[in-house]
């Protein structure tokens, strides 16, 4: 393929690739589409692409992706301001938003806790998590971690490190073992929420 496409081809093949899901074949198909089928799209997605890199950034609160300092569910006075939901992924504050059920705030960790990639509590924001539900006044904090090792490894880690005189719940059983939030109904998400239950903790001797 390298001694017929053009070199700057070969080059947005390649770049297609760190799309998830994506291997060099599909690349490859969706790059000759863009450009012999969708000539104006492909300039209308190039566009959009560049405008979304200098525009977006992380809520300043929650970490989510926004144009400002702060989101728009951080900004709304209408949410239950003293309940933070801690999620994985933007696609978790996706799908949670879309059952209608939860109306407090949130905080996306962006990833779970794994040693062997390097991702520590600094990574996750944990820091920044706990400030916020000092000053805050957060009453309870809901642990939406997805069913994983590593997710229950964070919500485990979490649990220890949070403050002691908030109430801690995990999301009730429904979800299955294995499954991220991002793949599971509105349906099975509602009732997992609406049946989430506290977490217990040790207490030193």
């Amino acid at each position: 393929m390298s001694q017929i496409l053009p070199d700057i081809l070969l080059e947005l093949i390649e770049s297609l690739t760190i799309l998830p899901g994506i291997g060099p074949k599909s690349a490859q198909r969706m790059a000759v589409h863009l450009l012999l089928k969708k000539p104006n799209e492909a300039a209308k997605l190039a566009q959009n692409l560049q405008q979304s890199l200098t525009n977006v950034n992380k809520c300043s609160q929650c970490r989510a992706l926004c144009e400002t300092d702060v989101c728009k569910i951080c900004k709304d006075t209408q949410r239950d301001r003293q309940t933070i939901c801690v999620i994985e992924t933007i696609g978790d504050l996706l799908s949670l938003e879309q059952t209608g059920t939860y109306k407090g705030l949130y905080f996306i960790l962006m990833g779970s806790l794994s040693p062997i990639d390097r991702i520590g509590p600094d990574e996750l924001g944990i820091p920044l998590l706990h400030q916020r539900i000092v000053e805050e006044a957060i009453t309870e904090v809901i642990l939406a971690t997805n069913p994983t090792i590593e997710g229950e490894a964070t919500a485990h880690y979490l649990t220890k490190k949070l403050p002691k005189n908030i109430k801690i719940t995990r999301l009730a059983s429904g979800i299955p073992v294995g499954t991220e939030l991002t793949y599971v109904n509105d349906h099975t998400l509602y009732h997992a929420l609406a049946c989430r239950k506290e977490v217990e903790r040790l207490t030193a001797e």
